[in-house]
């Protein structure tokens, strides 16, 4: 870490600390230290402090409220942690430096690295990505230092876990956070394995943040996950709010609870729980034996793309979703773009969703896997669509999927369910085919918007 870095953070941790005073009054002088520290980026970051300072300006708005809660709720170190881990590490420092080692070496460089601990788990649910998987899959300590070591050298400081269940591994998935305690460490779970002791540790370390897994009511949860889980993963909740830990929710929407969990009832109660933010999955066909039945249909794909929308505009959670806001950032994130999967045998996958490969940490280096040949081809194909509504090689381009695997003759991570992509693919195209009709009304509205929004400003600016 550079000596222009570590002066970042000591600016960033004092601003907290002062505005954390009184945040009303002092709300301001916060944004103005974020336009130092941003003033000599590369502009990917402009307009970020504009949009903040107009949520502020709200007074009765959600953001305004949320806000206020992060500067006088939550637990000081983990609030720190945040600022200065993603804000300044990830957010600017990290990200600066993979756009120009992309650009050095012609691929993608990550702004995160998912990576499995194990592939063992305590639940059975049904539709699980994972379920398939080999379950005595794990990395190692050091394999995951090792992954973490090679991260920070591309400018890498977010981590992500998932499984199989991670939490089945919380004691190393602990060692790590204490160890790298530059970085930002997110886990999905259960939640049925925190308790008290692991609550405490969180608190300690202030640089992880769970993920629960939630299917909206007692009744959807348990119908996925198995009788008793909804309960334990609420207790989950209540342990790490009574700590003033910020944790957030995962959700897979699919056809029989897509209502459900964009609903309000729901959001207002995971705002109750504690939740700070929300993330959104739908449901993919992944496995020999998967329920296609599950997947969305595309009215109520486009209700929940409106849904969402209408949340980040009315309650003060963030929430966001892993296919309908490829708009955010210009289509599909897989591949190394912005992540990339590792499974618990090591193999490195271009998403979570996507069980192929041709590369694995135990024989090359991250850069070697970012430079593989299935790699490359998401590096040269993205976005796989001009449509940002149909970002997905998979879900809604199943042609590129298809395509990308052949050519780089990758093979597939799946353990015991191994599927030929031709098979997988053919699985979406039916719902691609009538998300396409759908996402194109969906996006041109967005554009006509957009424009009507540019023209306004623009005309507001003249007078």
């Amino acid at each position: 870490m550079g000596i222009k870095q570590m002066g970042e953070q000591v600016l960033a941790k004092q601003a907290v600390k002062y505005v954390t005073k009184d945040p009303e009054k002092n709300f301001g002088n916060l944004m103005q230290v974020g336009r130092k520290l941003l003033s000599d980026k590369n502009g990917i970051h402009a307009g970020v402090i504009d949009a903040f300072e107009k949520m502020w300006a709200d007074k009765d708005g959600p953001w305004h409220k949320y806000f206020v809660n992060f500067l006088t709720k939550l637990d000081p170190k983990e609030r720190e942690k945040f600022v200065v881990n993603f804000l300044i590490n990830g957010a600017v420092e990290g990200f600066s430096k993979e756009l120009k080692l992309s650009e050095k070496y012609d691929c993608n460089i990550p702004w995160a690295i998912l990576m499995d601990p194990t592939s063992a788990c305590n639940l059975k649910c049904i539709g699980c990505w994972a379920a398939e998987y080999e379950k005595q899959d794990n990395l190692t300590l050091e394999e995951m230092e090792h992954i973490i070591d090679q991260g920070l050298e591309l400018g890498c400081y977010v981590y992500l876990f998932s499984g199989g269940e991670p939490l089945v591994r919380k004691d190393d998935v602990m060692k790590l956070c204490a160890k790298y305690q530059d970085c930002i460490f997110l886990s999905f779970t259960n939640g049925t394995l925190i308790d008290d002791a692991l609550v405490a540790k969180i608190k300690e370390v202030g640089n992880f943040f769970p993920v629960i897994s939630i299917e909206g009511d007692e009744e959807h949860t348990d119908m996925r996950r198995g009788k008793g889980t909804y309960k334990r993963a609420v207790h989950a909740m209540d342990l790490l709010k009574a700590q003033n830990l910020a944790f957030g929710f995962s959700c897979c929407y699919h056809s029989q609870n897509v209502y459900e969990i964009g609903g309000d009832e729901f959001i207002d109660f995971m705002i109750e729980k504690g939740a700070w933010f929300g993330w959104y999955f739908t449901y993919m066909p992944i496995g020999k034996d998967a329920h296609t039945d599950l997947m969305v249909n595309a009215d109520q794909r486009a209700w929940m793309y409106k849904r969402v929308h209408e949340i980040r505009e009315k309650k003060p959670i963030f929430v966001l979703d892993f296919w309908n806001d490829g708009e955010y950032v210009n289509g599909c994130i897989a591949g190394g773009r912005r992540y990339f999967h590792i499974n618990s045998a090591g193999e490195a996958e271009p998403c979570a969703f996507i069980h192929y490969s041709n590369s694995n940490i135990r024989d090359k280096s991250l850069l070697e896997i970012l430079q593989s040949p299935l790699f490359m081809e998401y590096h040269k194909g993205q976005p796989f669509n001009n449509n940002q509504l149909r970002p997905c090689p998979l879900l809604d381009n199943p042609e590129k999927i298809q395509g990308m695997v052949q050519r780089s003759d990758a093979h597939s991570t799946q353990g015991i369910d191994k599927e030929d992509v031709k098979d997988l693919a053919g699985k979406c195209e039916d719902k691609a085919e009538k998300w396409a009709v759908k996402s194109d009304e969906l996006w041109k509205e967005r554009n006509e918007r957009k424009a009507r929004e540019a023209k306004a400003k623009e005309e507001a600016a003249v007078k």
